[in-house]
């Protein structure tokens, strides 16, 4: 039905990619305003032509999709840490004037004492998704999970599934993606040990550990605080460096505020029960994730602190998830379902997109035109100084993670020259320790080959 404005609450929840694509296309074209609330990245970026931002009991106004969004968002934190910084060093000049002994007798003195005041009641904005994350993961053995021609269905004669043969490794970053109803979360649920083949084998190694994110959010105790319902876990957990890291510690990690974090239950969105969901979840230390539409309800702050938190995750990961941007930044191969069919392919979402369409327009034998989504066309933003967007982004993550894993290396070699004469411990650490310098070798040659490219 034709409409002036169109209001749209989280629309791509539950869609199915061909849906996402559909739906683009639809808005695109639609002459209607809209209005829309959402998650999903790369659909902002090919729908929306301006941005409006709540932060902190804040409303900020962009020009420009969420690329450009991303790049105007940036200059407004760095003019604001340069206001907190002069803010910082007013507070230590008017307190040392202070403390020499001012008396604020005269009005002018009155004033400077008051202005000291209002600079300290100020709260200082902290970058949401700026966060360091902890790896608490237990080691992997050499077996994780054997798939050995296996099937499933609720009617063995119509199986959602057959001949899935693969062997899971340490690392291994996969994406299940397919059609609405094709069985991706069934899929996991084998995996997991949850539902038995009707054919084949699926076996799991004895030191896995999984952490299973499911669609469905566990029971609640509305009554029970959210600090209480986390330390109910555990007030600490370690990581494998032997650092404690208490409960608080994480939570403000996952973005509740200490006033959060006396809050019940009862009073927090969807949303945050999902986050909080999500921390008690790798608080057990799980070694292989298992993310079931872990975007659906959680907010892009969110989905960047869960995002760092795998970059450097030392298990495995298994995702169902129609996010076409979390695909591409996480998962570097994929398990494709199609109408009891499956199929493997080693590259990200945005990849097999273009190997798809290629394929599509050779069968054609037409002049190819470039598809609606890939993540390099719908992030509009002009590549600076020689870089694509995508080897900018990706410049970016590795800047990141460089210090990350050299600080893991560090621990490890630390670790070994507490180990002593364990030589069990010490073999396990040496392994460890060789496949972490093995990254940071090619992250930093990588690293190195984008910043020539730059230059």
């Amino acid at each position: 039905m034709p409409c002036d404005l169109l209001i749209m609450d989280e629309p791509t929840n539950h869609l199915d990619d061909k849906t996402i694509m559909w739906l683009e296309e639809y808005l695109r074209d639609s002459k209607a305003a809209i209005l829309l609330s959402t998650h999903d990245r790369y659909f902002l970026d090919c729908v929306a032509d301006s941005m409006i931002e709540l932060d902190r009991g804040h409303v900020y106004t962009y020009t420009g999709n969420y690329g450009q969004y991303l790049e105007q968002r940036q200059a407004r934190l760095e003019r604001e840490e340069a206001s907190e910084a002069k803010r910082r060093n007013l507070i230590r000049r008017e307190k040392a004037w202070i403390q020499r002994g001012a008396q604020a007798r005269s009005t002018k003195q009155k004033a400077r004492k008051e202005r000291y005041e209002q600079l300290c009641a100020i709260e200082a904005g902290k970058p949401i998704g700026e966060v360091e994350m902890f790896d608490t993961s237990v080691r992997l053995g050499k077996t994780i999970i054997d798939i050995d021609d296996m099937a499933f269905g609720y009617d063995p004669a119509h199986p959602l599934f057959q001949h899935v043969t693969y062997h899971v490794v340490k690392h291994d970053r996969i994406g299940i993606i397919g059609e609405n109803g094709v069985g991706k979360s069934t899929l996991l649920k084998v995996l997991a040990g949850q539902l038995a083949p009707t054919e084949g084998t699926v076996t799991i190694g004895q030191t896995v550990r999984f952490g299973f994110f499911t669609q469905q959010l566990p029971q609640f105790d509305e009554g029970m605080r959210v600090i209480d319902y986390v330390q109910e876990h555990g007030h600490f957990v370690t990581n494998q460096f032997g650092q404690r890291i208490s409960a608080t510690r994480l939570l403000d990690q996952f973005l509740f505020t200490e006033e959060m974090q006396y809050t019940y239950i009862a009073k927090l969105s969807g949303g945050e029960r999902r986050r909080l969901y999500l921390l008690r979840l790798l608080m057990d230390q799980p070694n292989v994730l298992l993310l079931d539409e872990p975007t659906n309800d959680l907010d892009i702050p969110t989905l960047t602190v869960l995002e760092r938190y795998l970059d450097t995750f030392q298990g495995v990961v298994l995702v169902v998830s129609h996010d076409r941007y979390f695909l591409d930044r996480v998962v570097d191969k994929l398990f494709t379902l199609e109408k009891g069919t499956w199929d493997r392919f080693y590259g990200d979402y945005s990849e097999y997109l273009e190997e798809k369409y290629s394929h599509h327009q050779e069968k054609k034998s037409e002049k190819p035109v470039s598809p609606s989504i890939t993540k390099t066309n719908i992030t509009p933003t002009k590549a600076k100084a020689g870089l694509t967007s995508r080897q900018e982004e990706e410049l970016r993550r590795i800047t990141e993670e460089l210090p990350r894993y050299e600080a893991m290396l560090k621990g490890l070699n630390a670790a070994i020259a507490a180990a002593g004469s364990n030589y069990e411990e010490v073999e396990s650490l040496l392994a460890e320790q060789k496949e972490t310098q093995d990254k940071v070798d090619t992250l930093t040659e990588r690293w190195c080959e984008l910043e020539d490219l730059k230059s």
